[in-house]
Parts: C-alpha cells; sequence; structure tokens
C-alpha cells in the first residue's frame, strides 16, 4: 500500500532541476509555514529620521558652569541709584501746601513706610494724564509708623499750588527727586524755611534722611538629577550589531550599549532642561517639602523679568519698539541674544524684511548696502535697532515635537531675549563683587566629589563585580541649579 504524499505530493527529482512536481510549498496546510526559510534582507545603519534628536547647547552657548559646595547659592543685585515712588496719595492739591502719602511697602511681616526723601528735597509730580509740577518737599515724615507716616508736605514753584498744575486729589501721581533747594547759611541737620502755611517762619525740620545702599537679595537651591540604564546578564549574551552615528560624534557598531548611549545623551539633555523649566516647591501642593525644586530660567524671566505676549510681524516695528522703550527703562544691555521658535523667527525675518526705501511692495536695496543678494536673503541673523544690537537664532528646544514645540496658544513659549555680556555681582561666599554671565550654571564639587556629572556601573555583568545582581546597571548623576542674573533684562515672549 502506497503512502499518501505530504507536503504538497512532492516528488523529488534525481538532479537539480525545477520541476513543478519537487518544490516546497511555502504556506502549506496544518500550519507548515516554510516562507522565512531565507534571511530578510538586513539594513545595518539606523535612520536617523529625525536628524540630530538633542536639545542641549543653549546654555554652553550663553553661559558658564562653576562649582560651588554649599546647598543653596545666594547673590545679591543693585537696585535704581536714584529715589522714586509710584502710586503716591495727594490730599490738599488745592492748598498752598499739599501732602503726598508714600504707600506702605512689606518689609518683613510687619508693614513699614519705606521714606527715604529729606527734607528741602526737590521733586516732580505727575500723574497718569500727563500734568507735572516741580515741588519743593517743605516736611517729610519718615516714620515707620503712626499719623502722618511716610507723607511729604510740598509746595510748587510755579502756579498756585498742585490742583492749578492740573494734579487732583485722589489720582495716583509718581514722584522722583531731582535735586534740593536749601537757603543760605542753612544747616542738614536743622534746615530752616521762611513763613509758609505748613511749617511758620523759621521753622526747623527735621535733618536729611541718610540713604543706604539698598539691593536684592537672590537665592536658589541645587537639585538631583539622577538616571539609570540596566541591561540583564542573558541579554549581553544575545549581540546584535547595529552601525549608528550618534548625536554626541561617535560612529560605529554597537550592541546593548547602543541603548546606555541614548540613555546618556537623554540625560545630559534633562540637565539642561531642567535648568530651563525647573521651579521651585512653593509647599502649596503635595510634592513633599524635601523635593525643593529649583527655579529654572522661564521661572526667573516669570519672577521679575519682561513677558511679551503675543509678538507678531503684523504690528511691524511698533510692536518691537515696545520691547525696546521697556528695556530702557531697564539695564540697557547693548548686545541680546534672541532664541526663538520657527514661528517667531519668521515673524522677525518678516518684521524686518517689510522695511521699504520709499517704495511700495519691495525691500530697499540701500538697506543692505545696495546689494540684491542681501536684500533677498530674509533670513536675517543679526540686525541693530535703535541703541541695541540682536543676534537671532532658532532654538530647537522650542520647536521639538516631544518638548514645547507640541504647545500652542497661551501656553506655549515662543522665545526668549537674553542680555549678551557679564554682570557685577556681590558674592555672599566670597565677600566680594565679581563678574559672571547672567546665565550661569552652578553645581556640587568640592576635593571628595564632583557632582558636575557623574557615571558608574553596578552589578556582575560587563565588567562591574559590585553585587551579586544578574545585570549591568549604568547610572548617572548630577547636581546643580541655574543662576539668573539680572532678570529685569530678559524677555520671554509667549503665545496669544
Amino acid at each position: 500500500m502506497a503512502l499518501s504524499p505530504q507536503f504538497g505530493s512532492i516528488i523529488p527529482s534525481q538532479s537539480q532541476q525545477a520541476l513543478s512536481t519537487n518544490y516546497l510549498n511555502f504556506s502549506g496546510a496544518n500550519g507548515v509555514n516554510f516562507s522565512q526559510q531565507y534571511l530578510p534582507e538586513l539594513y545595518e545603519q539606523e535612520v536617523e529620521r529625525y536628524g540630530n534628536r538633542t536639545l542641549s547647547g543653549f546654555l554652553r552657548m550663553v553661559g558658564a558652569e562653576m562649582p560651588m559646595t554649599s546647598d543653596q547659592v545666594i547673590w545679591s543685585e543693585q537696585e535704581r541709584l536714584h529715589i522714586s515712588y509710584n502710586n503716591c496719595v495727594v490730599a490738599g492739591a488745592g492748598g498752598a501746601a499739599a501732602t503726598i502719602t508714600i504707600p506702605v511697602t512689606a518689609v518683613g511681616v510687619a508693614p513699614q513706610i519705606v521714606n527715604v526723601v529729606s527734607p528741602l528735597s526737590t521733586i516732580v509730580v505727575m500723574d497718569n494724564f500727563g500734568n507735572e509740577a516741580k515741588c519743593l518737599v517743605t516736611a517729610s515724615n519718615t516714620a515707620q509708623a503712626g499719623a502722618g507716616a511716610g507723607q511729604l508736605i510740598v509746595e510748587v514753584y510755579q502756579g498756585a499750588n498742585l490742583a492749578a498744575n492740573g494734579i487732583a486729589n485722589g489720582n495716583p501721581v509718581k514722584i522722583f527727586v531731582y535735586g534740593s533747594d536749601f537757603q543760605k547759611g542753612s544747616s542738614t541737620a536743622n534746615a530752616a524755611v521762611g513763613a509758609n502755611a505748613s511749617t511758620g517762619a523759621g521753622n526747623l525740620l527735621n535733618p536729611m534722611v541718610t540713604v543706604d545702599p539698598a539691593f536684592t537679595t537672590f537665592t536658589n537651591s541645587p537639585i538631583i538629577i539622577r538616571s539609570q540604564y540596566t541591561v540583564n546578564g542573558s541579554d549581553t549574551a544575545q549581540i546584535g550589531w547595529v552601525e549608528v552615528s550618534t548625536e554626541d560624534g561617535t560612529g560605529g557598531y554597537l550592541w546593548y550599549l547602543k541603548a546606555e548611549s541614548e540613555t546618556r545623551l537623554r540625560f545630559e539633555d534633562y540637565l539642561e532642561m531642567a535648568m530651563v523649566e525647573g521651579e521651585l516647591n512653593a509647599g502649596a501642593g503635595a510634592v513633599p517639602a524635601q523635593n525643593g525644586g529649583t527655579e529654572g530660567l522661564f521661572a526667573a524671566i516669570q519672577n521679575g523679568g519682561n513677558v511679551q505676549v503675543g509678538f507678531t510681524a503684523a504690528a511691524g516695528l511698533d510692536s518691537f519698539d515696545a520691547i525696546l522703550k521697556n528695556l530702557d527703562t531697564q539695564g540697557a544691555i547693548e548686545e541680546n541674544m534672541l532664541f526663538l521658535n520657527r514661528s517667531t523667527a519668521l515673524d522677525f525675518d518678516d518684521m524686518l524684511a517689510s522695511i521699504s526705501g520709499g517704495f511700495s511692495g519691495g525691500t530697499a536695496f540701500g538697506l543692505f548696502e545696495n546689494s540684491e543678494e542681501m536684500a533677498l536673503n530674509l533670513g536675517f541673523s543679526g540686525f541693530r535697532r535703535g541703541s541695541y544690537d540682536f543676534y537671532k537664532t532658532d532654538w530647537k528646544y522650542l520647536n521639538d515635537a516631544s518638548t514645547r514645540g507640541a504647545l500652542t496658544g497661551p501656553a506655549s513659549i515662543e522665545g526668549i531675549l537674553v542680555p549678551a555680556g557679564t554682570s557685577t555681582v556681590y558674592d555672599q561666599i566670597l565677600g566680594t563683587n565679581i563678574r559672571r554671565p547672567f546665565l550661569h550654571v552652578r553645581y556640587r564639587a568640592s576635593q571628595a566629589d564632583d557632582r558636575r556629572m557623574k557615571s558608574w556601573l553596578t552589578g556582575s555583568v560587563g565588567g562591574a563585580f559590585t553585587s551579586s545582581l544578574d545585570a549591568m546597571e549604568v547610572n548617572f548623576l548630577s547636581e546643580r541649579c541655574l543662576v539668573t542674573q539680572a532678570r529685569n533684562n530678559f524677555v520671554l515672549f509667549r503665545g496669544i
């Protein structure tokens, strides 16, 4: 009795000939499948479909890294040199002597009056409607509390009174000191004025006020950033080679350390991203107090810098000039860097390209040294406006879809303006004035341990023999914080 043929009735041939009776059915019955009998066509090289995926480099471009040994970094920044007050209250504007009350400022726990305007100072009084008057301070109460605390008695140089100069009671006014006006033979300890409604003839006023230099103290604390990559011992024995070209400049064939390499690159990005995005623990949420957080760049600009909402090219130079006018009220640092996302960078290009030299719909070549090629290259990387120089560049962190590039609307951050150069500050630890970049990173380090960027192996695989764990653990650690000095000169561009 003949056996029934199997696998599609295969009949072997005596010679190597491709016949209809001697081929294998690659997808036969009973679950038999020989369709994968050949090795697949394997590309060894990875396809770099996202290009350079790393996001770090911003802080290396604009700042520096310096060691420290403490849990906290403290620095002091100067306050303004001249004496001025906003939101002062006027009373008795229709009389010969008016009263201006300086607002209460919270200092520590108890509210105090901060008044350093001396008697016989000359001041400018301005309201929000364009009215102003030059006045002489005939009496000044620098008391912190009690009746008349923080009050100035003033008399005008021109006109009968403040009301005659358009300044009414109840409207908030700004005052600033521009000098003083003493009589002949007077003393600063016993300044006298002549007969007037507020003091009477020959009244002796309280002595001049000594103005101590004011400063603002800022502080930040480092956070510990950690990461780890683990591969078990069994996987290290199954080697599959892949030819790679990594973002850190290395290339060649890697096996399981390919993932370790990417873990390192990702950790290095975290070192910068944490300095940019960090927030202090305000204690209002459920985050434990031991996780204090750190103040990153965005938070620092929000807490004392300048925020520009909805910059667009449609507004032309007017919108940008408003930024310049605000910078004039701050440090007026001449050179600045613009780190922008793609949309805002194009807005700047459109704004600059729209400048016309007298004919509609075109660009005046004369603005570009009469070079047509320069005029048509509308990707502007640097420009000067007023007394400021600006250097513009794309910031990949704001464009990447895995980070800020995925956000739109009010939550989006579209760019920042960073002053170039260095600032002079008083270092509490060194006890002297020092020059530092406006942005710099402080990391924990001592003679015993440098925590700028640590990496070490643990386990019992891959050359590590530190424990009985059948795996290799690659550990990464850093402890650092960002110092944002003179944040009043920074601008944060937000979406709308």
